[in-house]
């Protein structure tokens, strides 16, 4: 009886619901999402979703809602959506917001490019050139291309209005008269139900696949993924973690190569980095050496300021550039120390008494590896010649930092 009377309270729902479903089809505002850096696949995702409402019939408008600090992508790709934004097959209006949103290289651009042109209050436009973040400049009116201003300062902006959220812009599409490559089109934004106005409204956002790789769509964001996928996989290498270590290493370094593939990095930076992150794990493996761990601090910091080669639209902010150092040498310094003490039950001091000791090796060496010695296991490291195998005998010859120093008996 119970799922009875929930049958048919479900089918009343529906009925109510169709009235309207049906008013979606007319007056419908598209909005397409272009937040972020703008790349080859969200260049691709805004020409696709104006061609496609075009083939669908039932927009009215298509809204380009951009918060943007410029364009990465080909700029063949660029070109193409400005002069689909130019001679759109349906109408198309660009909007910058929600505040505080900027536009700025080829970002900009596009918000030009559009007959009616929106903005929030406080937004900014501005580095028009060069259109595509780390290439040259182009010759031109000088219209922003070395400054950046607030839209409202601007008069060649020439924006409509001033508006804070979507809803207002849809309430001033209503009824304006826009041209598109197939005529003219008095727009129809708002519709009536239920005796009041209401906005019909539809948001199209990238994919949850490319949503994840704009997690690595800033300078900074990349800089810190490469430094933390780097530091947590010698994380995992030394404190002999269960591997989860090693997936969230290796998900950085995946994100983190996809953000250098498609933003203008200085690649000696890249270089300057790996080779910081190697001297701090030398200076880890050998007892925590004060002097090579400054310079291995000192090389990322160098590296993360310099990491990008596209400014002033792309730029590492100085707050993300030392959070990422600050939490090398958190990892480096105490984390990887206290874990692996932890985990091996390896004292700081007081182990000489075990130089002599026979154990037996629980790992392979290459040429570091885990030994059991008087009943604990310790981090040891042997010659690369020794050949040492798991369930071999070893003897201790000398302690080196954090690690014992072992090799075959005889």
């Amino acid at each position: 009886m119970r799922f009875a009377r929930f049958l048919i309270l479900l089918g009343l729902v529906g009925m109510a619901a169709l009235p309207l479903a049906g008013q979606t089809d007319e007056g419908v505002v598209e909005f397409v999402d272009l937040s972020g850096i703008l790349d080859e696949r969200i260049l691709n995702f805004a020409i696709d979703s104006i061609s496609h409402a075009a083939q669908r019939g039932d927009t009215e408008i298509v809204v380009l809602q951009i918060d943007s600090p410029g364009v990465v992508g080909s700029e063949e790709t660029l070109e193409e959506l400005i002069e689909l934004i130019s001679s759109p097959p349906l109408p198309v209006a660009t909007w910058i917001g929600p505040a505080p949103a900027r536009a700025f290289g080829g970002a900009g651009l596009l918000v030009l490019g559009a007959e009616v042109r929106f903005a929030a209050p406080g937004s900014e436009i501005g580095f028009l050139s060069p259109a595509v973040a780390g290439g040259v400049s182009a010759e031109g009116d000088g219209r922003l291309q070395d400054d950046v201003a607030d839209t409202g300062d601007v008069a060649d902006i020439e924006v409509s209005s001033m508006t804070a959220a979507p809803r207002q812009v849809v309430q001033l599409l209503d009824g304006r008269t826009v041209a598109f490559a197939g005529g003219e089109r008095v727009l129809s934004t708002l519709v009536r139900v239920d005796g009041g106005d209401t906005i019909a409204t539809v948001v199209r956002s990238p994919g949850w696949w490319d949503g994840f790789l704009r997690l690595a769509s800033t300078p900074d964001a990349v800089f810190f993924l490469l430094v933390a996928g780097l530091t947590v996989a010698a994380f995992e290498f030394y404190a002999i973690g269960p591997g989860i270590a090693a997936g969230v290493a290796a998900t950085c370094l995946f994100l983190a190569s996809y953000g250098m593939a498609v933003l203008p990095v200085r690649w000696w930076a890249v270089a300057l980095t790996l080779v910081s992150t190697w001297v701090l794990t030398v200076a880890y493996q050998r007892g925590s050496v004060l002097a090579l761990d400054l310079i291995g601090l000192a090389g990322l910091t160098v590296a993360g300021f310099k990491f990008t080669d596209a400014a002033p639209q792309f730029s590492p902010g100085v707050p993300g550039t030392l959070l990422t150092v600050a939490s090398a040498a958190f990892f480096f310094l105490l984390a990887m120390p206290t874990v692996a003490r932890s985990r091996f039950s390896t004292r700081t001091i007081g182990r000489e008494h075990l130089v002599g000791r026979d154990g037996r090796a629980v790992s392979d060496f290459s040429p570091d590896g885990v030994v059991e010695v008087d009943g604990a296991r310790w981090r040891a490291t042997a010659h690369r010649e020794a050949g040492i195998r798991e369930d071999d005998p070893v003897v201790v010859t000398a302690v080196e930092g954090w690690f014992l120093e072992v090799s075959p008996p005889g």
